[in-house]
């Protein structure tokens, strides 16, 4: 089965308009730091104080993930979700009510940490469902999954993209309490949505049959697993605040979101490419390649000094950022209890966003010792820790991975 024809069997499966509002129930979460930064910031002159606000929503979502995710392991996605979805939404509302009543920075910043405890981590959780929806496709259920996450991965890259762009254009058109508004209301309606499409009913039916003894959550497989997501969060973090760096030294310190935007298009065409490797390449062995893949293109960074220079960088690097991530999810998925998958995957969404913040810390830092150069290192850094981890750990992975059907005459490359 070609990629191609893949995709055109999981969008039969599930329908489109699924796939549409899986797509933008996950907008929001990728609007809302953006848009609290700015409101925030906006009201109150500091973008100090936007830059707390903005922190404590990603991390407090960040911590919340794999507790929502179990949740939603137990109760059902419906159920948990939609609280989510609308609680999430009344959240960011407080936000803007808070701001708008021009209280102190420090109570936006605790309904901000509220709001994004309460937001949804929808991306992971549409991963949950695949399996479950490709249940009676026999042996072509394995590549149908492969195919499945490679889509996630794209989907999640293209939001990262195109929600903060949403804000930018709500803030020019409107103002930044419109953007944040949007994102609300947008919540409300596709993550509601979302919740109820009659797929989170299929999971939830599989997934509970097999909640006899649920297993253990962290094995070392899922450990390591997750600290490959937080190594590439490091590289979001780093890469957006060298950039940032460049840009603004360069006197455009608005393009920053343009050149970061770079790096998910390169990640939204490799993702959706993803699908059509070879299903007997083991998934440890290509986590150690696209480990390989990111330190080898991210080394580049180091000798950027312009921001023209910095295009073609970003764009090749995106290419091996999304792969790495989908393998990532995949092998958790492979790796973890049938009835602990969304807790598995609220984790890595987590440790990603957990990654992004210490990147985005350490560059700062560095930045303001050294500018650009020495942020850019921070990702070569994480690119180098990846490479490491994946190798050293592979028997770890390899062991933990649960076999999978294959179509007859397929011979695995584990090792490569």
């Amino acid at each position: 089965m070609s990629p191609t024809d893949s995709y055109r069997h999981l969008f039969r499966l599930t329908g489109r308009t699924y796939i549409v509002v899986a797509f933008l129930a996950r907008m929001p979460l990728a609007m809302s730091q953006l848009g609290t930064l700015l409101l925030v910031s906006e009201a109150t002159g500091s973008y100090g104080a936007g830059g707390v606000c903005a922190g404590a929503l990603a991390v407090a979502n960040a911590v919340g993930a794999p507790f929502w995710g179990a949740r939603a392991d137990r109760l059902g996605q419906r159920r948990v979700v939609t609280f989510q979805s609308l609680s999430g939404a009344a959240g960011l509302v407080a936000i803007l009510v808070v701001v708008g009543a021009g209280l102190p920075w420090g109570v936006a910043a605790v309904t901000s940490a509220v709001a994004g405890l309460l937001l949804p981590q929808i991306g992971p959780l549409a991963r949950v469902r695949w399996r479950p929806i490709t249940a009676g496709t026999g042996s072509r259920q394995h590549r149908l999954v492969d195919t499945a996450f490679s889509y996630e991965g794209a989907a999640d890259e293209a939001s990262f993209v195109l929600g903060p762009a949403l804000v930018g254009l709500g803030v020019s058109v409107a103002s930044p309490s419109a953007a944040l508004g949007l994102a609300a209301a947008a919540l409300a309606v596709f993550g509601t949505w979302f919740a109820l499409h009659e797929t989170a009913a299929v999971t939830h039916a599989a997934t509970s049959q097999s909640v006899g003894p649920a297993g253990r959550l962290l094995g070392p497989a899922l450990v390591v697993l997750c600290v490959a997501q937080l190594l590439v969060g490091t590289v979001f973090g780093s890469v957006q605040t060298g950039t940032s760096v460049l840009a603004t030294a360069a006197g455009s310190p608005g393009l920053t979101g343009y050149f970061h935007a770079l790096l998910g298009v390169g990640s939204v065409i490799a993702g959706l490419a993803v699908a059509g490797l070879p299903a007997r390449w083991a998934l440890p062995a290509r986590l150690r390649w696209f480990a390989a893949g990111l330190l080898v293109l991210a080394s580049p960074l180091l000798l950027v000094g312009s921001l023209p220079a910095l295009v073609p960088v970003l764009l090749v690097l995106g290419c091996t950022v999304a792969p790495y991530m989908i393998t990532t999810f995949t092998l958790a998925e492979r790796v973890t209890p049938p009835a602990r998958t969304g807790a598995a995957m609220t984790a890595l969404a987590a440790a990603t966003g957990l990654g992004y913040a210490v990147g985005a810390a350490l560059a700062g830092r560095l930045a303001d010792w050294g500018g650009h150069t020495p942020a850019y290192a921070v990702t070569v850094g994480a690119g180098a820790a990846a490479v490491l981890l994946s190798w050293s750990c592979r028997r770890v992975l390899g062991r933990a991975e649960r076999p999978q059907v294959l179509p007859p005459g397929t011979e695995v490359v584990a090792e490569s």
